[in-house]
């Protein structure tokens, strides 16, 4: 048994990690509990969720009956340890940390289960599944997303009915005299306050109720719970800067985070006490002088399950080894440039009603994304009239799929507001058609006599992997983990055009600006024409 630790710590600790773009470690272990204290991360309550997770264990041993029979099968364990290995080499080749986080609890649970019998099992299986919750936020960008842009326009429709005006560009606030000004960033979207309060809600379930329909329904109240929180919390926020000034507002910001906790727990704990059931039975105790563990397998098979398990950890750490010395660069779905990194160069002119002027890489965003990201930029401008203008934006990933994201996330922190999404497809010169995703988006402006005045622009965008352009992230994600598992890494372009609706334009004719200006990119930067 202790082999089978032994060798699970060393597979997860120098063979944990593939993906090193923005935590340069091999370990599975620094990986995920270095972001417990990275505010970033937003998973700071992960220390508290492991030490609850560790009392739930002992508690759960203490209470339980010791039964077991002396010869129950070590199979399960053995199943469970070797599973979550084979899921953990899965995990490494698609660059899923994630999911080895999840190979990791299954392969904690299989020692359990090997060291104590079904009654060490079936102790920790609850204590295990709320370390989930610790996983850091990354998997729900989604989710995090709309709840953010949910709790800020439904603090706007609050505002505006207590008679406070508000303007709202994507998530930042504040007054059309200048007098207050937030953003409502991820941490305060509730997110962080989800999980971490989902955890709550499913420990109270599992400590009040008995029935699993009971515990499942104080488990979803967390949802609507959270959310209303989150309303009072940044209504509470606007109000104070609207009566006491922004100084006001920032103290009640740094403050206000135990309201949503407040109004959760106490939702909570009031389902609990209406669903109880009149406590919670509870088997006997062992006794003090009995076998602590209860069943006692025979040598043979410790020493099976044993060796089961440290032969799969070799062909595992071999097949991890042999992907990680591969040169799995990848390959690319745009023309690239001569350094093998960057996409090929955006034409400088186009025609001659295009003039390309270059538009720069921030240092925030080098900084953020993996080194072997390539990229070119160009803001194209009308000769014929300035105010016509289209920005190009071609992001190339490298190795690691750090490099591409959800583009709704950086447009509302940019000031944007998405108002309608829809499918569309861009012609290609040389046949076919870029299917794409194209954005309504919006920007409020106060103009010097106090007037709002919404700047609306369309911003489309793609993905071009080795074998397929898509519009949907979920479609890449997926064609990216099915092509490593093949051992043919993509690298992806997310190319995104942008434009300005003018006050003389309509929609259509902003669209055939962008069409106009991709007709002369498109045969340089994806000679192999579009989707047939």
């Amino acid at each position: 048994m202790a082999l089978c630790g032994v060798v699970g710590w060393l597979v997860f600790q120098f063979l944990g990690n593939a993906v090193r773009g923005y935590i340069d470690t091999s370990s599975l272990f620094w990986w995920w509990a270095v972001q417990w204290f990275d505010p970033v991360s937003e998973t700071q309550h992960g220390l508290f969720i492991l030490l609850v997770a560790i009392w739930l264990g002992w508690r759960n041993l203490r209470r339980s009956a010791v039964d077991d029979p002396p010869t129950a099968s070590v199979v399960p364990a053995v199943v469970a340890m070797a599973g979550a290995l084979c899921l953990h080499a899965m995990g490494f080749v698609v660059q899923q940390t994630r999911l080895s986080i999840v190979a990791l609890l299954l392969f904690a649970w299989g020692l359990l289960r090997l060291a104590g019998g079904p009654r060490w099992g079936r102790a920790a299986v609850f204590p295990l599944a709320l370390l989930l919750f610790a996983i850091p936020l990354g998997v729900l960008d989604a989710v995090g997303f709309h709840l953010r842009v949910a709790v800020i326009a439904t603090t706007e429709v609050i505002a505006r009915f207590a008679g406070i005006g508000l303007v709202r560009n994507g998530t930042q606030l504040f007054s059309p005299d200048g007098s207050y000004q937030y953003d409502v960033a991820a941490a305060c979207s509730g997110v962080r306050s989800l999980m971490a309060l989902l955890a709550l809600a499913a420990l109270v379930g599992y400590l009040g109720v008995r029935s699993w329909w009971r515990r499942s329904l104080l488990f979803a109240l967390a949802f609507p719970l959270t959310f209303v929180g989150n309303v009072v919390r940044i209504s509470g926020i606007v109000f104070a800067g609207e009566w006491l000034g922004q100084r006001a507002g920032e103290i009640v910001h740094d403050w206000a985070g135990f309201v949503v906790f407040l109004v959760v727990l106490g939702g909570v704990q009031l389902a609990a006490h209406w669903l109880d059931e009149g406590g919670e039975a509870t088997a006997a105790a062992a006794p003090a002088d009995c076998n602590p563990i209860g069943y006692n397998p025979t040598s043979r098979a410790m020493m099976g399950a044993t060796a089961v398990v440290v032969v799969v950890a070799l062909v595992v750490s071999g097949v991890i080894l042999r992907v990680r010395s591969w040169d799995l660069r990848g390959e690319a779905g745009i023309a690239l440039a001569p350094d093998g990194i960057n996409p090929a160069p955006l034409p400088v002119f186009i025609g001659t009603e295009w003039i390309g002027q270059e538009a720069e890489v921030t240092a925030v965003e080098r900084e953020l994304l993996p080194p072997d990201t390539g990229y070119a930029r160009r803001l194209y401008i009308s000769t014929h009239d300035r105010r016509r203008q289209v920005f190009v934006s071609v992001v190339l990933s490298g190795r690691d799929r750090s490099s591409i994201h959800r583009p709704e996330l950086c447009l509302v922190g940019q000031g944007w507001s998405i108002d309608r999404g829809r499918a569309t497809a861009f012609a290609h010169p040389l046949g076919g058609a870029v299917p794409s995703a194209l954005l309504d988006i919006s920007r409020e402006v106060v103009t010097r006599s106090g007037e709002q005045h919404a700047v609306p622009a369309l911003f489309g965008y793609w993905f071009a992997g080795r074998d397929q352009i898509t519009r949907s992230t979920w479609r890449r994600m997926l064609a990216t983990a099915w092509n490593r598992l093949r051992l043919k890494p993509d690298r992806w372009a997310y190319v995104v055009v942008q434009t300005v609706v003018l006050e003389d334009e309509t929609t259509a004719e902003a669209r055939a600006r962008m069409q106009e200006v991709l007709d002369g990119i498109l045969p340089t930067l994806m000679p192999g024409g579009g989707e047939r």
